[in-house]
């Protein structure tokens, strides 16, 4: 039986993704990853797979047994938006994900892989996937920058997986984060300092069209993007770029509130300024286009953010269960 692989699988969305494969019976999996952090071990360590394979040694294992492989979703990436050396970026998320790309191409395996919703910068293209507006974005950041330069040379490509999809992940929470420290989801910090210290403080805006904590992103439940990368494993007909968001945005403050809530906590919110090292680069609105997602069939709902945080809360933050 051919395997699926998932790289990144002992990260966040990786190892969810695994977490969902498994709950649909599949376990002939190929888990890629750096496996030597001991703090990201809970996240695979019960779930069922074929083998795990290093990072490093993934892609020359690829190029000698393809005929192994039925699927590759290709979710490792340096995340940090904060990283300013672009030559990390340009190792692992632009030149890895290449040279994948050629192998998948060869072999005509198909191939799912992370993009991100960093790839619009401020939204001056209004957060739309077609790719005719690719060339055009100005990530905000060296890590958005690695990502659209990936969906560049993708949509250029004349030789090409026989189906392929770039997926613009925007703010995604849930399970099996808590690896990520800083760059963690906002509910995931929200939660932590609600419960050392009985209140949350959000960052203050720092623009003269948003008041403090009406700063607003698309905070998409981790459940529901790894439900898309399912529906597209089982549905491979028409490539290309999609976002992965709930369509609709929500501030930090409805993150909070709705945070304490979960937790059974009258809301108790100050603010704070934002980090220097941040400031210049702050996404303040990001909302994803999902018609195109739409379009091609996926037409199951998205947790709503009260929902979403409720399960996040009740049943991982508060019981210590990884997915």
């Amino acid at each position: 039986m051919k395997q699926i692989v998932i790289t990144g699988a002992a990260g966040f969305i990786g190892s969810c993704l695994v977490g969902k494969l498994n709950d649909e019976g599949l376990t002939n999996l190929l888990l890629v990853d750096d496996f030597s952090r001991a703090d990201k071990k809970p996240n695979w360590e019960h779930k069922s797979f074929a083998r795990r394979l290093p990072r490093s040694n993934f892609l020359a294992w690829l190029e000698k047994n393809p005929s192994r492989i039925e699927f590759i979703f290709h979710l490792g990436a340096r995340t940090n938006t904060t990283e300013k050396d672009t030559a990390i970026f340009d190792n692992l998320n632009l030149n890895y994900s290449k040279a994948l790309w050629e192998t998948c191409a060869r072999h005509s395996i198909p191939l799912v892989y992370a993009s991100s919703a960093a790839t619009y910068g401020l939204g001056e293209r209004d957060f739309d996937d077609a790719h005719q507006v690719v060339d055009g974005l100005q990530p905000l950041n060296a890590y958005g920058r690695s990502k659209n330069d990936f969906d560049k040379w993708a949509i250029r490509q004349l030789e090409a997986p026989p189906f392929w999809a770039g997926l613009k992940f925007f703010n995604v929470y849930g399970p099996n984060e808590y690896h990520k420290g800083r760059m963690a989801s906002v509910v995931f910090h929200c939660f932590r300092q609600i419960s050392a210290t009985g209140g949350m403080k959000l960052f203050r805006s720092h623009h003269p069209h948003f008041k403090d904590g009406q700063q607003s992103r698309d905070f998409v439940y981790v459940k529901d993007v790894v439900k898309v990368c399912y529906f597209l494993y089982g549905n491979k007909k028409t490539s290309g770029l999609y976002n992965v968001g709930t369509g609709k945005a929500r501030s930090f403050l409805d993150l909070a509130r709705a945070t304490f809530w979960a937790m059974g906590k009258e809301p108790n919110i100050s603010f704070t300024d934002t980090p220097e090292d941040i400031r210049t680069t702050y996404q303040y609105f990001t909302e994803a286009k999902i018609e195109k997602l739409r379009a091609i069939g996926y037409q199951a709902p998205f947790f709503s953010l009260e929902d979403g945080i409720g399960e996040y809360v009740k049943r991982f933050l508060m019981e210590t269960e990884f997915w």
